[in-house]
């Protein structure tokens, strides 16, 4: 008989999200941080209610792609123009500071030989774990503030994309000097053909705009906007190597300049934060264990948090500071680009699968992914609260 659990573990989820997101509300913190502790709890490592699935693992996906489409729709593109000069500084140093961190970290504290070429791409990969970002949860965070199109929340979101393409080619790099099988000239080549892609996307709906918005307040349209979302997601992954968040945030961002955007955001919003949202927060959770850390490594793992969330704030600051944002601009920019999130997990569990990655590692690894995911909304709460600006207006989980 076919299993109907997936019905009850949505029940479950949906409840809990938003019961831990109201107590994360009451004691001033982005709801957030409640749907991602309820995961957690409902996962392996506390009450082992619900474990990973193949439905929460495409529910969670959907989520994130949904909520990357509502961010790449909610862009100020002049915004994002004028600071996409900032965003590529911040994301290149964002980049270096971390794997130049995650390298020594673990050359230093196992003492290894790195003139020994397999421990040298060991801790090489340390680093590119580092490097990685995952701006889903920063995301929502300045989404409820009220900051995601502003100067700070625009920076971000480009240096985060910029991120993840300088991500790839690291993490290419590095798997292609372990794997014979992967070319790195053919990803350089998929990066850039991609972007001609998106230019002549974006070119083509230009010129479509006013047939496009002659549509403005139809159904249709935000069907037909989703699906586009899905399917440049997908041809971003299948046919490029770039991650689909990626093409998703692309695909709102395509469609933010037209004046159809605040119709289909009024749509989409409501699946995605009644259903699929609330599933791609709690799998975080539910698909880390904490079982596999012995005390031996509790104090690596205490470091690599530390060094993790060390390295993105300086690394990230420094960018920001060169191009001429204030301190309190530069801290909030590095902090919101400290989440690791699911991207490191990918990154992680591909290192594992090359073994370049150790399996006593990986635990830590996860650890220093739920800390670097729950402490980065609680920081920028702290960091972007002015006393003039309430965020009760804002009530995406309401």
């Amino acid at each position: 008989m076919e299993s109907y659990n997936f019905l009850l573990f949505m029940a479950i989820i949906m409840i809990s999200t938003k019961l831990l997101g109201l107590v994360s509300k009451k004691v001033n913190m982005p709801q957030v941080i409640g749907a991602l502790v309820a995961g957690f709890i409902l996962g392996p490592s506390i009450m082992n209610v619900i474990s990973e699935s193949d439905f929460i693992t495409k529910a969670a996906e959907i989520g994130v792609i949904m909520l990357m489409f509502l961010a790449g729709l909610d862009t100020d593109i002049k915004e994002l123009q004028k600071n996409g000069i900032a965003s590529m500084v911040i994301a290149t140093i964002g980049v270096i500071v971390p794997l130049l961190s995650g390298f020594f970290v673990y050359k230093i504290y196992f003492h290894v030989n790195v003139n020994d070429y397999t421990e040298f791409l060991k801790a090489v990969f340390i680093g590119v774990v580092l490097t990685a970002t995952s701006v889903s949860i920063t995301v929502e965070t300045l989404r409820e503030l009220g900051k995601l199109n502003g100067k700070i929340g625009t920076t971000i979101l480009g240096a985060a994309i910029i991120d993840d393409i300088i991500g790839i080619v690291v993490l290419t790099i590095v798997t292609s000097l372990k794997s014979e099988n992967v070319s790195l000239s053919n990803i350089l080549i998929k990066i850039v053909l991609y972007f001609i892609f998106m230019s002549a996307l974006a070119f083509t709906i230009q010129i479509l705009s006013k047939q496009i918005e002659k549509y403005n307040q139809k159904r249709r349209i935000s069907i037909l906007a989703l699906a586009f979302c899905f399917i440049l997601s997908y041809i971003s992954e299948r046919f490029f190597g770039i991650a689909d968040i990626t093409g998703a945030y692309f695909s709102g961002l395509l469609l933010c300049n037209l004046n159809i955007k605040h119709y289909i955001a009024k749509k989409i919003t409501v699946p995605s934060y009644l259903i699929f949202s609330p599933i791609f927060f709690a799998s975080i959770g539910i698909k880390t264990t904490l079982h596999g850390i012995s005390s031996s490594f509790i104090s690596f793992s205490i470091l690599l948090i530390v060094i993790s969330i060390i390295s993105k704030v300086i690394g990230c600051s420094l960018g920001a500071k060169l191009c001429k944002f204030s301190n309190h601009e530069a801290i909030s920019i590095g902090i919101g680009m400290i989440s690791r999130g699911e991207v490191a997990l990918i990154v992680a569990q591909k290192g594992a699968q090359l073994g370049l990655l150790d399996e006593q590692i990986f635990s830590p690894i996860v650890l220093m992914v739920i800390i670097t995911t729950l402490i980065t909304p609680i920081l920028l709460k702290i960091t972007l609260r002015e006393k003039n600006i309430t965020y009760n207006n804002v009530k995406k989980f309401d």
